[in-house]
C-alpha cells in the first residue's frame, strides 16, 4: 500500500427528495497522501459537501469503499464512526461553532473531555495548541472578546487538540474579510508544513491557491485534479 491517508473507490451517494433521487456522488475515486494540503472546489450541487461529509464520517456512502489511515471506514457501525471522528479527524467550519460564555481554553478543551485524558495533561495540550495558532495570550478570553480571525484560530486549535491525522475545513474563511482569511490560510499552510494533512472546501480560487492540489467536482463527479502552480 502507498502512503495515502485517504483513499476512495467508486464512492456513490444518493439522496431521496420526495419522489426524486438526487445522485450526489457518482463514483468518486481519489487518493490523498499523508501530509497533503488539498482544496475541493465545485459549483453548488457539485457533490463537494457530500464528499466532505463522507470523509468526515458524518454520513455513509450507498456503495464504494472509503479507507482512512488504512482502515476500511465503509464497514463501520455508527458508534465506530463516532470514535473515528473524535480520535482521527479535526473539523473547522465557516461559523466557528464556539460556546459563547466559555473561554478560548475551555472551548479548545471540550473534545478532550470526552476522552480519558487527565485534567493536567488536558491543560498542557490546550496551552500547546493555542500557542501553535498564535493565541497563547488570549486563552482566558471569551469569543465576544475576540475578533473573527481569533475565533477561527480557537476553532482550529480545538480541531488540533486531539492530535488528529486529518483536518477537514469547510469554507473556513467564509465569514472573514479578505486579509483575515489570508492570515487563516497562512496558518493552515504552517500546520501543513509541520505534517498535518488538510482537506479544505472552498468556492474561492484565491483560497484554493493556498493548497498544494485542487480537486474539482461537477455533477457528483471528480472532473479534475491539478497541482497548484509553484507547489507541484
Amino acid at each position: 500500500m502507498g502512503d495515502y491517508l485517504i483513499k476512495t473507490e467508486n464512492l456513490k451517494k444518493d439522496y431521496r427528495l420526495g419522489v426524486q433521487v438526487v445522485h450526489a456522488l457518482q463514483g468518486v475515486s481519489v487518493e490523498v497522501e499523508r501530509g497533503e494540503f488539498v482544496a475541493v472546489m465545485g459549483p453548488s450541487g457539485s457533490g463537494k459537501s457530500t464528499f466532505m461529509n463522507l470523509l468526515g464520517c458524518l454520513d455513509t456512502a450507498n456503495s464504494g469503499k472509503y479507507y482512512l489511515d488504512h482502515a476500511d471506514i465503509s464497514t463501520l457501525s455508527s458508534d465506530e464512526l463516532a470514535r473515528i471522528r473524535n480520535s482521527k479527524i479535526g473539523f473547522v467550519f465557516q461559523t466557528f461553532n464556539l460556546l459563547a460564555r466559555t473561554t478560548a481554553m475551555e472551548n479548545v478543551e471540550l473534545p478532550l473531555r470526552y476522552g480519558q485524558t487527565p485534567r493536567r495533561q488536558r491543560r498542557q495540550r490546550v496551552e500547546a495548541v493555542l500557542e501553535a495558532v498564535g493565541l497563547g495570550e488570549r486563552a482566558h478570553h471569551q469569543p465576544s472578546q475576540l475578533s473573527g480571525g481569533q475565533q477561527q484560530r480557537v476553532a482550529i486549535a480545538r480541531a488540533l487538540v486531539n492530535d488528529p491525522v486529518l483536518i477537514l475545513a469547510d469554507e473556513p474563511t467564509g465569514a472573514l474579510d479578505t486579509q483575515t482569511g489570508a492570515e487563516i490560510m497562512t496558518l493552515f499552510q504552517d500546520l501543513n508544513r509541520r505534517g498535518m494533512t488538510i482537506v479544505l472546501v472552498t468556492h474561492e480560487q484565491e483560497i484554493a491557491g493556498f493548497a498544494k492540489r485542487i480537486l474539482r467536482f461537477r455533477d457528483g463527479r471528480l472532473v479534475g485534479s491539478e497541482m497548484v502552480e509553484g507547489k507541484g
